[in-house]
């Protein structure tokens, strides 16, 4: 049973509460101006009827007014209560009122504005709403105005109201003005583009913006421009002309998309020529293929459009004689337009650099058939490319503009042309020289040879200033007077048209100025013994030697002592012998071999065998070592063929000393083929053991494989186990040497080995593993010492008389290794033939 009861107060005798609230009353009498007292009352009520829950908090703020926490609570709870209810029903004002009283007190707080205005919004009374907001703005400091606006601006656009709207935007963006791109954009929503268009322009002109989106000044800029083209009829308060021209000058890489908005711009408002004068002065000056294709192509497309609009506009009005006149003159701008692009093209790049040569001819080429245009585009040319920034050479125009008149029949001209390029300051000397060449190739092809001869003589003359060649200080007209391709066009016309005196003069005049080049000296040479002043060319030879070293003097040489030999022979062999030496002198060994063998068949045929042969072991001392072999084997050739074979044998044990493995390894057999040959058995013998310690019998199975053809067809039981016991010496030998090597690694492994198993005494084991591998290596390596390779092959003397022989016989041999014998390996009955003693053989 709920007692209820009355509260005793004479100012309240109206209230009633429950039993269970007594002790949350008597508290809040005891604490009446606690607001915890009354929050833990208020959160008990919670399930109290709502009347009964609003007088509690009625209450509470009578005594507390000034709580923010109770205003908010109760508040909130009020809103709750009509949340479901019509907006029409008069609890909502009732609510309503109760936010004003609290705004009494709490006008300072912006949690309680914005749950009002939003409470306000749901009603939906703008009016009100509005003029609340407006009051908020004016009731809060500036400070919190940041949080008022946000909802201000969404209630403003969630209604079409863009006068409303425009003036809150413009109160906001005083205080926030790095958000006028959020207005730009209602504007553009809400069709107003001549005031966006004007924020827009602000925003640009404005170097202290920073986009919230993050785009740069060309991305509004670009922005812009496509505003005020795309719609002309709407943006009347910009100069839109200036403002895109304005941003040509500040966006220089993006000159194709503004020229083509101006021009949208132009077309959109119905000025179609004044679009094409812009899509002209566009393509007129921008600097960039890009650009340029960007322009074109719009370029293109509004003329396309335009045929297809007029001739759609024809074929419903009807066709008459000035729309086809119209027609036609459409048509045939379109197609120059698209006949234009390639010289269109050539002149963009030629802004991008007025000094390309290439890009020049070029466009000579695409006015072929228009003399006028040419002359006129070879004049610019000429007078705009600056030699010492030309790229190409700036000659070739001064040249085929000259071509260009005598192409045409007018030589004088032509002349004219060429003689201007004379005096023009070339960055090099070559392009002078080029353009005086061309002078004289222009009289010669004319036939007159006379003036093509004053013409190079007057290049070649000497300057009032002499400057060296490379001298950059100097203007190249002082310094043409080196250059070697006038020389040698002049000396090219004076063999043909001039005198012998002129001739030789040139080409002494060509020496004296030290600019010669072998094949020059060679020509000069050449030309004095055609007419038979063979001692005038070899001093010519002997000039050109003394102007150059080697290797650049090889072929002067070469060409010198062939002609010398074949003009005198034998009769001044001693100045030939001079030359040769003095060719030698200081010759590289690459160029050694032509010379020597040059000297050595001037001995053979004029001279003396034993000069000859001086030279040849000469040239195997100075050629290089990759033609040793050669030299040595013509060396050989030829000491054969004048002394013999016999006289051979030094040269071959030259060779094999000096000349590496491989070749030596052939020399052995070649020279061990010749004693077989001689009947010289024990030497060839000799020649092979001396080759063996060369010979690795894992690699050189050929020579081994020789050796033992030798033995059987020559040698007996006791030569043939010499060369065994020889060639198991040489293989111990090699594997002695791999071993040396291997043995580290294989000891380095099992140490490893070891030290996985027992880390405390791997070091003693390794050690007594490497002490009993060397002592036995040592006894190996005694065992099987091969007979020591001296620098010459030993001979068996042949005077010993036969008890000698015998003795040397009889002498045991301690290092012989005794071999079973095979059934197949018993000698003949009667003992070793006596075809194996050969001369031995007793009479």
């Amino acid at each position: 049973m709920v007692v209820m009861a009355r509260l005793s107060r004479p100012e309240r005798p109206d209230l009633v509460f429950e039993e269970e609230d007594l002790p949350y009353e008597e508290e809040i009498m005891r604490n009446q101006f606690s607001v915890k007292c009354w929050l833990r009352y208020i959160e008990f009520k919670q399930g109290a009827p709502k009347p009964r829950l609003n007088q509690l908090y009625e209450r509470a703020l009578k005594l507390l007014p000034c709580s923010y926490k109770l205003w908010y609570r109760y508040l909130k709870a009020r809103r709750a209560q009509v949340k479901h209810r019509c907006v029409t029903d008069p609890a909502y004002e009732d609510v309503n009122n109760c936010h004003e009283r609290a705004f009494v007190f709490m006008h300072k707080m912006p949690r309680l504005w914005l749950d009002y205005c939003q409470f306000l919004m749901d009603q939906g009374r703008v009016t009100h709403t509005r003029r609340t907001f407006d009051r908020a703005l004016r009731a809060l400091p500036i400070t919190q105005h940041s949080r008022i606006w946000p909802l201000y601006l969404r209630f403003l656009r969630s209604h079409p109201l863009p006068e409303t709207a425009v003036r809150g935007y413009r109160r906001f963006l005083k205080l926030s003005p790095e958000s006028a791109e959020e207005y730009i954009e209602y504007l553009k929503s809400s069709d107003r583009l001549d005031e966006a268009a004007q924020r827009l322009a602000t925003v640009v002109n404005d170097e202290r913006f920073v986009s919230k989106a993050g785009k740069s000044n060309y991305q509004l800029w670009h922005e812009l421009c496509d505003l005020i083209s795309q719609n002309p009829d709407k943006v009347q308060s910009l100069n839109v002309d200036a403002i895109i021209r304005g941003g040509l000058t500040r966006f220089t890489d993006q000159l194709g998309k503004l020229w083509c908005s101006l021009a949208d711009y132009y077309i959109r408002s119905g000025h179609f020529e004044k679009a094409r004068d812009v899509y002209e002065e566009a393509i007129r000056t921008v600097m960039t293929v890009r650009d340029f294709t960007q322009v074109f192509d719009s370029y293109a497309q509004f003329e396309e459009s335009m045929i297809a609009a007029k001739m759609e506009t024809a074929s419903e009005l009807g066709r008459e004689e000035e729309d086809d006149v119209d027609l036609e003159l459409r048509l045939a701008r379109f197609e120059q337009l698209i006949s234009r692009r390639p010289l269109l093209l050539n002149s963009v790049l030629l802004r991008q650099n007025p000094h390309h040569v290439h890009e020049w001819h070029k466009r000579v080429a695409l006015h072929q058939g228009r003399p006028r245009e040419i002359i006129n585009t070879y004049t610019e040319a000429v007078q705009t490319v600056d030699p010492f920034k030309a790229t190409g050479k700036p000659h070739t125009l001064w040249v085929a503009f000259a071509k260009f008149y005598e192409d045409n029949g007018q030589l004088d001209d032509a002349r004219v042309i060429l003689e201007k390029a004379t005096k023009v300051n070339f960055k090099q000397v070559d392009d002078l020289a080029s353009v005086w060449c061309q002078c004289g190739e222009l009289e010669l092809r004319h036939e007159n040879y006379d003036e093509a001869l004053r013409l190079l003589r007057k290049a070649t003359a000497l300057p009032a200033r002499r400057a060296e060649y490379f001298d950059g200080s100097e203007p190249v007209q002082n310094r043409v007077y080196k250059s070697l391709k006038v020389w040698s066009m002049l000396a090219d016309l004076e063999e043909s048209l001039g005198t012998f005196q002129s001739t030789k003069a040139v080409y002494d005049r060509i020496l004296d100025l030290r600019i010669a080049t072998p094949q020059i000296v060679i020509n000069y040479a050449m030309f004095l013994e055609e007419h038979k002043y063979f001692e005038e060319s070899f001093k010519a030879y002997e000039r050109g030697i003394s102007l150059f070293k080697w290797p650049n003097v090889s072929d002067i040489w070469s060409t010198y002592l062939t002609k010398f030999i074949a003009r005198y022979g034998g009769r001044k062999l001693e100045r030939a012998r001079d030359l040769f030496e003095q060719a030698l002198d200081g010759c590289p060994p690459k160029y050694a071999k032509t010379l020597y063998l040059l000297y050595a068949q001037l001995e053979e045929e004029w001279g003396l065998a034993r000069h000859a042969m001086a030279v040849y072991e000469r040239a195997t001392r100075a050629v290089e070592p990759a033609q040793q072999y050669d030299m040595f084997n013509i060396y050989i050739k030829r000491a054969a063929e004048i002394y013999g074979v016999t006289h051979t044998r030094g040269i071959y044990q030259k060779a094999i000393e000096v000349l590496s493995d491989e070749h030596a390894r052939e020399m052995c057999l070649r020279f061990a083929d010749m004693e077989c040959k001689l009947g010289e058995i024990d030497r060839a013998r000799a020649i092979y053991s001396f080759c063996s310690q060369i010979c690795d019998p894992r690699t050189t199975g050929a020579f081994w494989q020789t050796w033992k053809d030798f033995e059987v067809r020559h040698g007996n039981e006791d030569t043939i186990k010499e060369m065994l016991r020889i060639r198991r010496s040489v293989q111990a030998t090699y594997n002695t040497q791999v071993n040396f090597m291997a043995w580290p690694r294989r000891l380095a492994s099992k140490s490893q080995d070891m030290s996985d198993l027992a880390p405390g005494q791997s070091g003693m084991d390794d050690m007594k593993l490497l002490e009993q591998r060397a002592e036995q290596l040592a006894a190996e390596a005694e065992r099987d010492q091969p007979p020591r390779a001296q620098s010459k092959i030993l001979f068996v003397r042949s005077d010993a008389s036969r008890e000698e022989l015998a003795e040397l016989a009889q002498q045991v041999n301690p290092e012989e290794i005794q071999l079973g014998r095979a059934s197949g390996d018993r000698p003949p009955p009667g003992g070793v033939p006596a075809a194996v003693f050969g001369s031995l053989k007793e009479d």
